[in-house]
Parts: structure tokens; sequence; C-alpha cells
């Protein structure tokens, strides 16, 4: 696919596969929809009124919504045919963190959606002078709607922007996309058309897509994972319906009435899916109740091709019958793949939605390779659990071995044609991950991993740690914490977890517990619930989280084994309504400094 450009997806829609419902959303309880001759005309319409504003290749516009919507995708797309540089912001960053990245980036303007945006992106302009002004996806009484750009729609026909489309090069930065700064202040990525473009074709070659085939969007487009989701349904010819978070699930949700047939999650969300199942099922009583935990401990046995035969068979017909359908249609019933990234999908909950036949695929990548390295292909015989899947065409790596780490495991270093042009702005830090190689760019991934052989004679990639998040005791032992919480986090008693350690002479755990697992378990046991804050006091709760533990710990070595532990009776969150620091990136990772930081008392005492 040399040559193409992102927007070019657009035009191909329009000619080979045009929908009448390309781009669609919810205003006013109403589904609003675009069709792709629309989507294009608003598109030009929409490049034009930049121009007019006064922007030229290579300035910069910022954009930051809650919830993506049409509108969005018609200024990226105009953004990018004219060579102006999107730069999409977390909406859930702190105004300190907007005014780093405008005046980073140098943008000229913002286009901010509904809540609290608007406000934040105001204060954080005070001290810019690089930024004219402020638009408004919605209304607001202080800012021009988003469609005062648009050129007036008395001709179809735009001179520059032709002209500008015909000169994009698709080797060229085309946009700039901040990370979520887990490690001090976010560095913009700068992405070419041809990085991203690598990762829709191969993405292409991987996915049961049909052109009109239903797509829900509810990620926020400023994580590249969802913004290349974009981008590739659009190619593929997709139905795409964006919505948020909190509308997904019930009788009513958009997952009934939307019945897509894709879409994208964080493993997180996916988590809290499977514990709402499970959270139901303990509501049933006697028989019903006694089948669909027979159904569900089923689930601990299933892998990928798994063909039971005989009675073993008749069991799943029967858990499918009873209690998997019912799953399946919760979720709109017609879903061919869930792609899940971000971070690791706990075993528990791959197993449990395709035991359940609906197909949840991971995959592996990062922002600076605009996404991804490694994918679990739908396929029979093209995915295996515990593993982030083989790696695209057209990706190397190689695993770079170091004494902390076990023979055949190390840093991954990659190179792809997804791999970034550098940080803007920051050569420093760019050469710090990148290195070249006969004209090749490698990058230092800072993840730990191995490659392992799977189904069908491939390699498939493991990851098994993060580089910078090793665990040295003062024994001089290394335990590496990402394998001993996504373990904690196996149970349906704890919603997160964090592994402590550096520098003391043993490990130990900071424990969320799940309070409606929590809440199911002292009732089952005679223990009055108040609130969480309350439970994660109680001498026999406490008991039960030792046992847990005790469980856990012969499964790691000895050094690596959890000896205390302290719950907190409130969730780490990617934004605090006091204001003060997050525990989570936007992203859902957990900031550890921060952590570190917060709880340094209580972490004191499980040394003391």
């Amino acid at each position: 696919m040399a040559g193409k450009r992102l927007f070019d997806y657009l035009y191909d829609q329009w000619q080979q596969y045009p929908q009448a419902r390309s781009f669609g959303y919810k205003v006013n309880g109403e589904w609003r929809y675009y069709s792709t001759a629309e989507m294009v005309r608003l598109v030009n319409r929409a490049s034009q009124g930049l121009l007019n504003l006064g922007l030229r290749p290579g300035d910069k516009v910022a954009t930051v919504v809650y919830q993506t919507s049409p509108a969005w995708v018609i200024l990226d797309y105009a953004m990018l045919q004219i060579g102006v540089l999107n730069v999409p912001m977390y909406p859930t960053i702190s105004p300190r963190e907007y005014a780093y990245i405008l005046h980073e980036s140098e943008a000229r303007y913002c286009i901010v959606g509904d809540g609290d945006l608007y406000e934040k992106v105001r204060q954080a302009r005070e001290n810019l002078s690089s930024l004219l002004d402020v638009f408004a996806f919605g209304e607001h009484p202080e800012a021009r709607r988003w469609d005062s750009l648009l050129a007036p729609e008395d001709t179809d026909t735009f001179p520059e922007v032709e002209r500008l489309k015909a000169q994009v090069n698709p080797d060229e930065v085309m946009t700039l996309v901040y990370t979520s700064g887990t490690t001090g202040n976010p560095k913009g990525v700068m992405l070419s058309h041809s990085n991203v473009v690598f990762n829709i074709e191969a993405l292409r070659k991987l996915l049961p897509f049909q052109p009109g085939d239903r797509v829900l969007s509810f990620l926020p487009v400023s994580h590249i994972f969802e913004r290349v989701a974009v981008y590739a349904f659009t190619a593929f010819g997709g139905e795409v319906t964006f919505t948020g978070t909190d509308n997904l699930g019930g009788e009513q949700g958009d997952l009934r009435a939307i019945r897509p047939h894709f879409f994208t999650s964080v493993p997180r969300l996916l988590e809290k899916v499977y514990e709402k199942i499970v959270a139901k099922g303990m509501e049933l009583k006697g028989l019903k109740r006694a089948l669909f935990f027979w159904a569900l401990h089923l689930t601990d046995s299933w892998d990928f091709d798994l063909r039971p035969r005989g009675w073993a068979a008749l069991k799943w017909r029967i858990a499918d019958r009873l209690i998997f359908s019912k799953w399946r249609e919760a979720l709109g019933g017609q879903v061919k793949t869930i792609i899940t990234g971000a971070s690791a999908c706990p075993l528990r909950v791959m197993r449990t939605f395709n035991a359940a036949g609906i197909v949840v695929r991971e995959g592996y990548g990062m922002t600076e390779a605009a996404p991804a390295f490694s994918f679990n292909e739908p396929r029979p015989g093209c995915s295996m659990l515990g593993s982030v899947g083989p790696l695209l065409d057209g990706v190397r790596i190689r695993i770079e071995p170091s004494s902390e780490y076990r023979a055949g495991e190390g840093e991954i270093v990659a190179n792809s044609p997804g791999v970034m042009l550098g940080y803007y702005k920051q050569p420093d830090k760019t050469a710090e991950v990148l290195q070249y190689i006969d004209g090749q760019a490698w990058l230092a991934t800072g993840d730990v991993g191995m490659l392992v052989d799977g189904p069908g004679g491939q390699k498939f990639l493991k990851i098994t740690d993060r580089k910078k998040e090793l665990l040295k005791t003062s024994g001089g032992k290394y335990v590496a914490p990402a394998p001993l919480e996504s373990a904690l986090k196996e149970h349906y008693l704890v919603e997160q977890a964090m592994v402590v350690g550096d520098n003391f002479k043993y490990v130990s755990a900071l424990l969320v517990p799940s309070a409606d697992g929590l809440k199911d378990w002292c009732q089952r046991h005679g223990i009055t619930w108040t609130n969480l804050a309350d439970a994660v006091r109680h001498p026999q709760v406490l008991g039960r989280y030792r046992m847990l533990l005790d469980r856990l710990n012969p499964h790691f070595a000895h050094h690596e084994q959890i000896q205390k532990f302290v719950l907190l009776p409130e969730p780490w969150e990617p934004v605090k309504a006091d204001g003060s620091d997050a525990e989570l990136t936007p992203t859902l990772k957990l900031k550890r400094r921060v952590i570190l930081q917060k709880f340094a008392s209580e972490i004191a005492g499980m040394y003391d």
C-alpha cells in the first residue's frame, strides 16, 4: 500500500462500498447517521474552513473529547488531507498537562467536547500565546461551534484543498500523539500516514470483516489504539457507531441496540463485564445458581481450538444453551470479534468469553508503533492463551538477554513499518529508544518478553514484565511484579493490585478489593455489609485475603512470594475529583510512582 494516505480510505469507501450509515451517534436520544457521501462533503468543507482560519501544512490543532462523534472524525480527516496535524489529548488529564502539551506542540487552535473540558483548556490557555482560540463540538456560551468552521455549502469544488491533498507525503508526520506519562511529562509521538497504514493493512488480513459490518466505538480516540481502529473500519467499509461506556449493557443498552459485529476494548472493561456476569450468578437461587456456576467452572478447562468429544461435548452444548447463549445476547448476539489491547487481559476473562462463543483476541503494541506488533488471529490454530499472538507480517523483533531475566527472556526490541519517526522536540528521548541499523529503526519497547512455540509451528510472543518495573529486593533478587499482579486480579475478590518490595527484604502487595465480590462474600458468610472502608478492617475479611495469598504463593519462586498485604478502601482512578494526582494513566496503567507516594505509610507499615 505504498503511497496510501489515511484520508484515501474515506474516498475508497465512497467509491467502492458507500455506506448509508457510515458514522453515527446519539443526538437527544435518537441515533443520527451520516452517509459516506455526506462525510466526504463535510470533510472537504471543513478542510477549506481550516484554511480560511489561516492554517497551513505543518500547523497543529488540538482536540479533546470524552466521547467521539462523527464531527471529530470529520475534522480529523479534514486536517489529514491538508497536512494540518491533529494533536488529540486525553480528557482526564489536568490543566497543567494540557498547558504542557499545548505549549510544546504549539497548537494554534483547540476544539473541545462537553463537560469540564472547555474550563480545563481555558485554565491551561492563560499563559499560552500560541493558542489563538478554542472551539466546541457542542454548545458552549464562550466558544464557537465546530461547524462554524465549515466553508459554505454552495460549492462542491475546493481547488486549494485538492492542491494540498495531492502534496501530502505519506511518509511525513501526520499527527502528534502524546503518551499517557507514566514516567514523567508526556512525549509527543510523531506518526506518519505510512506508520498507520501498515497496521491497517496488517489487520485487514486477520479480521473476518465484511463491508457493512457494524462497529461500536466507545474508547477514547486520544489513544492510538482506538484512533487506528476508526481508520481501519473506514477502510473496511464498516458502519461505525460512537457511544460512551456508561450505557453499554442492559436491556436498553447500546450493545443490544446496535448489535455490533466488532468492537475494541481494554481489558478492564471486559473485566467489569465478567464481574457483572458473576454478580448476577450470585443473585440466583437453587438449581439456577448451581447450573450457572457449573457452566462458569466449565470454562476453566477451555483453551483455543478445544474440540470436546462424547460426554464432554454434551456438557458444553448444555452449558451453551442454558447459560452462554444469554451472555452472547447481552452483547448484542452478533459479535464476530472483540479486539483488546493496551494492557494484559486476565486469563479468566479470556477463557470465559471465548468459551461462551464470544471471540476475544488480544494484541500487543504501543503508541510508538502505531500501534501493533502482534495479534492473536481469530482463525483456528492462530491463537494461544497467555500470549499476545504471532508477529504481524513485516514485524521483526529481537530479545535482548540480561542476567536479570530467565533464559530466552529479555527486553523486546522491534522493527516494523509502524515504528514512529521520533518524539517531537525531544531528540534525547528519541535516542534512548530508537536505534538505526542499516537505515532501519529499531524500537526498544521497555517490555520484557520471550518467543515461544505455538500452534501450527508458529512463534508466539509472550509479555512477562516491564523492564523499568522490575523490583530488586534487599537480598539482590529480581522480582517481576506484572505476573503477580495479573494472578491476583484473576480472583473475583480483587479489583486492583500493585506489588511492592524494591530494596525491601520481601515482597508485599497493595490490594483494592472488588466491592461487588466482597459484598457478596460477606453476605454469604454472615458479615454485615456497610461499606468497603469498614469491610477491609474486618478480621474475617483479612483472613480470607490471607488465604488467597497462601494459595497463590506456591505458584511462584520463594523470593517472589507475597508476605504481607494491605487492603485499600477506595479504587484507583485515572482522574481524581479533588484534583489530586491520579493513580492510573488515562489508559488505566498503574502510576507506580504516584501510588508509592500516596500509600507510603501503608507500605512502611508492612515492613515495620
